[in-house]
């Protein structure tokens, strides 16, 4: 199980990102991936491999090659997190948008 930090420092690399949101378009092999980034093969592996330790991506199987996918349960994950402080967000807001009310109203 991964932790909040895990998820977030997996997400802090700008190439881990970008693989992370190619993947969030369509599932692919790591030489597809490799083809879309100025990095060697093996080094887009290695942000597969973290963000799979993180609970981001999962890995499918295919005949030899391996197809990685986004895991929907770390984005679940991530979304629990920040949901938590849109909550409070937006009770502020409201809380704010009141308080000036009355203090129009008077």
């Amino acid at each position: 199980m991964s932790t909040n930090a895990d998820l977030f420092a997996a997400l802090a690399d700008p190439t881990r990102r970008a693989i992370f949101e190619r993947l969030g378009e369509s599932s692919a092999p790591v030489g597809e991936l490799a083809a879309h980034f100025p990095v060697s093969r093996s080094a887009v592996s290695q942000h597969l491999r973290v963000l799979r330790d993180a609970g981001l991506v999962s890995s499918t199987a295919l005949g030899t090659r391996r197809v990685y996918s986004v895991d929907p349960r770390g984005v679940a994950e991530l979304r629990d997190y920040l949901d938590r402080f849109w909550g409070v967000a937006l009770q502020s807001f409201k809380n704010r948008i009141e308080s000036n009310r009355g203090v129009s109203d008077a």
